[in-house]
This record gives C-alpha cells, sequence and structure tokens, in this order.
C-alpha cells in the first residue's frame, strides 16, 4: 500500500455558497504524485470523517466525483461509505483507491473501528489517500486534539485514541489557519497542543504540504513545522522535501 496524507486533498470550490467540484492541487507536486499511481478507471471508495451527514457526505462524493475528471484522474465508480451502507466496506478488496475523508477525528476513528478497517487493510495493496482527520486517523497512535468547544475543558476528552497504524507520524492539518485559533478560552497551539506535545512530536502541516507513504519509508513535501516538548520549529518549505 501506497498512502498521501495531505492536509487538505481540496477538489472543491465554494461560489455562491454553492460547492462545486475543482482540480485537485499542484502544489509542491500533489497532483503529479497521485497521477503517477493512479490505475486508469480505478474504482474509488471514500470513507466518511462525518458517518451521519449524509447531505455532506453526498457533497464530498459529488465533489470528488467532478474533482477527478478535471484532474484526468479517470474512474469506473467512485462509492462513500458511511452509516447508510457501511457493509461496502466488504467490496475493499476490489477497491484501487480508497480515500479518508475530512470530519471529527474520534468520530471518524470510531467508524473505521465499527468497519474494522485496520485490519481489512493488511491485506489491501491500493492507493490510500487522506485528507485532515483522515491523515490524522492513519497513525500507530493518533493525536486527536480538542477541536469542538468543550472538549478542551473536558476532563473525560481522549487526546490519545489508538489508529490505523500506516504512519508513524502524528500529523496536525491546517496549520497556517488554525495557528491562531481559540478554544474554550484557550489559544489552540500555544496553550493546547505545545502541552500535549511534552514527550511526543506532532508534525503541523499547511495545506498543500502532504506525507508520502511508501515501503517503510516517509516523505514530508511543503512547509511544515514540528511542534515538540512545547516549542515550535520549521522543518520544511514549500517546493522543498525531507524525509522523516
Amino acid at each position: 500500500m501506497k498512502a498521501i496524507l495531505t492536509s487538505s486533498l481540496g477538489g472543491q470550490v465554494k461560489i455562491d455558497g454553492k460547492r462545486l467540484p475543482a482540480k485537485l492541487p499542484e502544489t509542491n507536486g500533489l497532483l503529479k504524485c497521485i497521477k503517477d499511481v493512479w490505475k486508469k478507471d480505478s474504482k474509488v471508495m471514500i470513507i466518511s470523517g462525518s458517518p451521519e451527514y449524509f447531505d455532506k457526505n453526498d457533497s464530498v462524493l459529488f465533489c470528488l466525483k467532478g474533482a477527478f475528471s478535471l484532474s484526468e484522474l479517470g474512474t469506473s465508480e467512485v462509492l462513500m461509505c458511511d452509516e447508510r451502507n457501511k457493509e461496502i466496506i466488504e467490496r475493499l478488496p476490489e477497491i484501487d483507491v480508497l480515500i479518508l475523508a475530512g470530519g471529527h477525528v474520534p468520530t471518524q476513528n470510531s467508524f473505521m473501528k465499527t468497519i474494522r478497517l485496520k485490519e481489512r487493510l493488511r491485506d489491501w495493496n491500493g492507493l490510500l489517500i487522506a485528507w485532515s482527520a483522515g491523515s490524522m486517523n492513519c497513525a500507530e497512535m493518533v493525536y486527536a486534539g480538542p477541536e469542538l468547544p468543550g472538549e478542551a475543558i473536558d476532563p473525560n476528552y481522549q487526546r490519545w485514541i489508538s489508529g490505523l497504524g500506516i504512519t508513524k507520524t502524528n500529523i496536525f492539518p491546517h496549520f497556517e489557519t488554525l495557528k491562531d485559533e481559540m478554544l474554550d478560552g484557550m489559544r489552540l497551539i500555544e496553550d493546547i497542543t505545545y502541552s500535549d506535545s511534552m514527550g511526543h512530536e506532532i508534525i503541523a502541516l499547511n495545506n498543500g504540504s502532504f506525507i508520502v507513504v511508501d515501503n517503510g519509508t516517509e516523505v514530508l513535501y511543503g512547509e511544515a513545522y514540528s511542534i515538540k516538548n512545547g516549542e515550535q520549529r520549521q522543518i520544511c518549505t514549500d517546493d522543498k522535501w525531507i524525509q522523516l
């Protein structure tokens, strides 16, 4: 299995309040990286990051179908797996491309466990593409940082949960848009993430940056930062790459 773990996969644009398909981004060579391993007329399955939000999932499916066409990525079938039809995960052996969508990390994590995705992936050898929550849930031990109001001050909220084990890296997506955010009266990065990084390394990715996991190696493309033991340092810039 080859995995491409992004902060944001793109593929949509909002016009007059409506989400419409758009070509996948070429920033840092993302689209080329996908095209290099995309099979002709691929069968695609999307694992929802919000399995009970059917309208959202239908919009994601509509936009990605159009995005693949605009990006010259041929498909024979594109499926959405959510709470309406979770049994279609049984078709995974015939799927060429598995996409893990963005959403709420613990919610998607629970859905992945319900459909036994980790166990099913052990014998699967296709292309896995993920964004945001989907990328975060690919870690062996996932950093599910507080995201919704109340989570940062909830003593029972679990910030570390078991994941798919595809990468050794804990990913923090959308860093450029979240670095100044507040949550529950605290600074998301300095007060929450820095504290959670004690004894852990968290790799913060800007949109447009991604990590490729292939044969035991992990290569990061684009602007990214290491947050570890309460400190932050830049480790890569756009149009550059490093091995993790």
